[in-house]
């Protein structure tokens, strides 16, 4: 029987990963690529499209090294969620970058749609709100500031679809994928909703008419990109999907009810349900299980991971880990506990979604003294992703949801330090993954479903062990509830004022 292989590739904010399975989830090979974004003004995040593909392209090539290339049956790719996603001219070339999720400059467009078209009809049509957030919002900024770019746009299709099309030939899109869009995709009919699309000026004809599961096998990789790729024969390629559901898959979440925290470069936490999503504050998406039947709604931090690696590349020499691990070697050394010794900041660096959707919220650096470090400031920095995931739980947690843990995955669980920041935070216990792969596992597990390996979604449950649960410290719970009644208050207090500099800027 033969032994098969299988390659995801996760394209992320920050970089992009590719590991190689076997199929019993074993991991074979990984690589990594990192890359930057371009925020050439307040509130913009841009990425050039060429970047991705090729950090793809460079990181499962390195994977295909370092396997028995013969073996490899199908690769899947997932990506961020690129907003506008990439726009495209007639010969399926980007026109311009994409303006990632990240991306908050079009606050006009979201205030006119909400008088407009109203947050209620969105709601309904969409299962999302209206919010600068949403690529269809950002669409209209590109509609309204760059009309001749506009004009030359032909198709718009997601950052993974588009790599899947250079690869294949065939323009696709998944469901969860297209749901993420918001706006102009009908969550009850789940396909784009005409009416919509002619509303918001949106041709049709330039979104992809293909709707697929993020696993379905979209077709074999053309003779060029088996080259580059380092593959002399024909391997599969499955549609792919959101990088948010290739983790959650990733943490084991298959069932109604599943719940994880995904921690990268932002953060969400959400939980598998089968309603009609219904409230503008949270975000909704089909997931990969079952798209036409179960959603997966959370809630979003944009800033997350971004904070420590913003802290560490302007404060601090040398490369990001080793100054991450001087920084909790110094948090250790001089006993700075829980609290910061008075420090809260918040950490709204590019705006921030839930729970407050607020695009002119800023960061802020509260209770700063004479006697505080850089240590100081990074445990703060830390502990203000973890009171921001604490306020996305208290606002998602309704009625008689029972919730006994999280499931943290990401790069940032590589923190021994932070998960007990999580855990002391929360007062739940913290629960993470053995494998640090996240996104990429869960493409790798997708492209087995797709290749009929696997009949079960549940089945990627073998695949993963996690290490014994960080235990919240009743004594530090108790603390950070005192000091996140401080953090609610800061943003009341500032929330005028944050938008008092927004427009002193603009």
């Amino acid at each position: 029987m033969k032994d098969h292989i299988l390659i995801g590739c996760d394209i992320g904010t920050s970089g992009t990963k590719a590991v190689a399975v076997d199929r019993k989830g074993k991991l074979l090979a990984q690589s990594y690529k990192s890359y930057g974004i371009w925020q050439l003004k307040t509130k913009w995040a841009e990425q050039d499209i060429s970047v991705w593909l090729d950090a793809a392209m460079e990181t499962i090539r390195e994977v295909v090294t370092q396997v028995r290339e013969s073996d490899i049956s199908c690769i899947c790719i997932s990506a961020l969620y690129g907003g506008t996603g990439v726009l495209c001219d007639a010969d399926m070339n980007a026109i311009r970058p994409a303006l990632i999720w990240m991306d908050r400059r079009a606050e006009k467009e979201a205030l006119d749609l909400k008088r407009s078209i109203g947050e209620d009809k969105m709601i309904e049509i969409s299962g999302n709100g209206i919010d600068s957030y949403y690529g269809y919002v950002k669409l209209k900024w590109i509609q309204n500031h760059e009309p001749e770019i506009w004009k030359q746009i032909k198709y718009i299709i997601p950052v993974h679809s588009y790599i899947v099309y250079k690869m294949t030939g065939i323009r696709s899109i998944d469901y969860s994928s297209a749901g993420n869009l918001g706006g102009i995709y009908n969550y009850i009919r789940h396909c784009w909703d005409e009416d919509m699309c002619r509303e918001l000026g949106i041709e049709i004809q330039s979104l992809p008419d293909k709707f697929v599961k993020p696993s379905d096998i979209i077709g074999t990789i053309q003779p060029e990109y088996q080259k580059r790729l380092g593959l002399h024969h024909d391997v599969n390629l499955c549609a792919g999907t959101v990088d948010c559901i290739a983790a959650m898959l990733s943490a084991s979440v298959t069932d109604i009810g599943d719940s994880a925290a995904v921690l990268g470069t932002s953060l969400n936490w959400g939980f598998l349900h089968d309603k009609l999503p219904d409230n503008a504050n949270l975000v909704s998406m089909p997931y990969c299980t079952e798209p036409e039947k179960i959603s997966y709604t959370y809630g979003g931090a944009s800033t997350a991971g971004a904070l420590p690696r913003w802290f560490a590349n302007n404060f601090m020499e040398g490369e990001e880990q080793s100054a991450y691990k001087k920084l909790e070697q110094d948090i250790y050394e001089h006993n700075i506990g829980a609290g910061s010794d008075g420090l809260v900041i918040l950490p709204y660096f590019m705006g921030e979604r839930t729970p407050i959707w607020d695009e002119n919220a800023k960061g802020v650096i509260y209770g700063l003294t004479l006697s505080h470090t850089k240590a100081h400031i990074y445990r703060a920095i830390l502990e203000s992703v973890a009171y921001s995931l604490r306020d996305i739980m208290n606002s998602m947690i309704v009625g008689d949801t029972v919730i006994d843990k999280i499931i943290l995955v990401g790069g940032g669980t590589k923190s021994k330090l932070w998960k007990h920041i999580f855990a002391d935070v929360t007062g739940f216990p913290v629960y993470t993954p053995v494998k640090e792969v996240e996104a990429p596992l869960g493409d790798a597990f997708l492209a087995g479903i797709g290749m009929g390996l696997f009949h079960e979604y549940s089945e990627i449950k073998e695949w993963i062990t996690f290490h014994k649960p960080v235990l919240p410290n009743k004594e530090n719970h108790i603390k950070y509830s005192k000091y996140f009644k401080i953090y609610k208050e800061l943003y009341g207090n500032l929330k005028v004022t944050m938008k008092k500099t927004v427009d002193l800027l603009n």
